[in-house]
């Protein structure tokens, strides 16, 4: 190629003045995620949700982004990729003004329904308007590193900024904080992005988002209440119905000749591979996350910006190993890079295992410092590996997966994990009630901690200092608990990767060039498949 050529297709100040505007949602709509993680228990005094209503307003946001990004994708390439970015913009922004006055939890578990929906207009296009703008490789791939590490500081910076918040403020601040975010993506869209770059063939297949939404939500209800209900069969029958559904999409999709989400992509053992084992990486931190924040708060009594300050030197270390993570790869097999990090998740959840209500914090935030940056490597390079392993003509439908995975990984380690914390803590507080307490403290002590918490404050004397002790013993069992689970799943997910992506070279390796003269992943990956 002449250098003409590839001085016109270098990106200018411009382009990297539009992927700071790009970075800004990506950042806040994964922020988002965790930002009520430090939030809960202040939400949960005011407006008093039931603990399935507590997990319901955490992972909605989560669920319905996951669920809808692949259709949103589509209408982005078929209306253009800026005009819906900007609706999910003033949708988002809208949304969270009127969700900050919310008194009723299950408005809340709507209004935080609907920014899910909004967010999943979003994510897709950051990802789409990314390729557009950046036509070489090489900066393309820094610009697509700058994306994941911004998706990285989101998930871990969101609880920073929720005790910084709380401290100022109330929980209702962490959703007003989008609205000026929202407002400067608003605005600094027509400046700077790329306006429609025409229609796409693709069809926008509503039933089958439907369908993927009837999937993910009755198997998601089934887990939750396998720990909160008395009634299994409903659980059982929640989840057999979500799988159904999942087999009807699944069909569905194989029989369309324009699928809503490529499945045959999964026959790519690059894309299976990559996406299965970040779903697993990010199962274990999202329900164990949770639970920290609440330990930091409930148990060991920390203010809100103490807790944001607690969790600072692991997302500060989380950050720095995501921006490397990239560089290590380009000369070491990204697989063993991922199944490294999560090795080490696996040592931190063991060390989350010894802890008691009595630890030391020390001891605590020093676990976490190896836990939580230990999920970056498979953060970021997740969605350039999965993107870069298939044909172009691909590559949309690939980050659409990519996308959903990351945020649906989280989400269900929500779920799961802190389902299975639940349950723990009520059998560990069910027999352990010190005698003579009030029926109605009793019954907040069964629910949730936070209730816990809130009814020993209105029993003086030894009566409520007992409660409180059962409470955190139990939750903190509950803790070590998940984090055991965490580690089983961290483990295998370890395993996965260096078994599944051992064929990946590093991304720095020589490989056939592509038809701009520069080295094509996508052909790297494939003449390593055919080995």
């Amino acid at each position: 190629m002449s250098s003409a050529g590839s001085t016109q297709l270098r990106a200018g100040r411009k382009e990297w003045a539009a992927l700071g505007l790009l970075v800004l949602p990506a950042l806040l709509l994964f922020m988002m995620l965790t930002i009520l993680f430090l939030a809960i228990p202040y939400l949960a005094a005011d407006l008093r949700p039931s603990s399935t209503q507590t997990l319901w307003i955490l992972d909605i946001y989560g669920f319905l982004m996951a669920s809808l990004l692949v259709l949103m994708g589509t209408v982005a390439d078929r209306f253009g990729h800026r005009n819906v970015l900007v609706t999910g913009a003033v949708l988002f922004g809208v949304v969270s003004a009127v969700a900050a006055y919310t008194d009723s939890p299950a408005m809340m578990i709507v209004w935080r329904a609907l920014l899910g929906v909004a967010a999943a207009m979003q994510m897709p296009t950051t990802l789409g308007l990314i390729f557009t703008t950046f036509q070489d490789p090489k900066q393309r791939g820094v610009a697509i590193g700058t994306w994941a590490a911004a998706i990285s500081a989101g998930v871990a910076l969101g609880p920073l900024l929720s005790g910084l918040l709380l401290e100022a403020f109330s929980w209702r601040a962490t959703f007003f904080v989008a609205v000026p975010v929202m407002a400067v993506v608003v605005i600094g869209a027509p400046l700077l992005l790329p306006g429609r770059q025409g229609p796409s063939a693709g069809k926008l297949d509503l039933f089958s988002a439907l369908l993927m939404v009837l999937t993910l939500l009755p198997l998601i209800y089934g887990v939750k209440s396998f720990a909160t209900t008395d009634s299994p069969m409903l659980s059982a029958l929640a989840v057999v119905v979500g799988v159904l559904f999942g087999v009807w999409f699944v069909i569905r999709q194989l029989r369309s000749s324009e699928p809503l989400l490529d499945v045959r992509l999964f026959k790519n053992r690059t894309v299976s591979g990559a996406l299965g084992v970040f779903i697993l990486s990010a199962m274990g931190l999202g329900g164990v996350y949770l639970m920290f924040t609440q330990y930091l708060q409930l148990v060991k009594g920390l203010a809100p910006l103490k807790t944001g300050f607690a969790i600072l030197p692991a997302a500060l270390v989380l950050i720095v190993v995501a921006m490397r993570s990239p560089v290590i790869a380009r000369r070491v097999r990204p697989g063993y890079v991922i199944a490294t990090g999560l090795a080490v998740q696996v040592v931190g959840y063991i060390l989350f295992t010894q802890i008691d209500s009595t630890t030391g914090l020390p001891w605590v935030i020093a676990g976490f410092i190896v836990l939580y940056p230990a999920v970056s490597p498979s953060m970021a390079l997740t969605t350039d590996l999965v993107v870069g392993s298939v044909p172009p003509e691909k590559a949309g439908a690939a980050g659409g997966l990519a996308s959903t995975v990351n945020d649906l990984g989280i989400s269900l380690g929500v779920a799961i994990i802190g389902s299975i914390g639940t349950a723990v803590y009520r059998n560990g507080v069910d027999d352990k009630l010190p005698e003579g307490l009030p029926d109605a403290a009793a019954d907040a002590a069964r629910e949730n901690l936070d209730g816990a918490v809130a009814a020993a404050r209105g029993i003086p004397g030894s009566v409520g200092d007992q409660l409180l002790r059962v409470a955190r013993d139990a939750f903190t069992t509950g803790l070590n608990t998940a984090a055991a689970t965490a580690a089983v799943i961290a483990a295998a997910g370890a395993v996965a990767a260096a078994v599944s992506l051992r064929h990946v070279p590093p991304t720095g390796s020589a490989v056939p060039a592509g038809p701009s003269g520069e080295a094509s992943p996508a052909e790297s990956v494939s003449a390593a498949e055919a080995d």
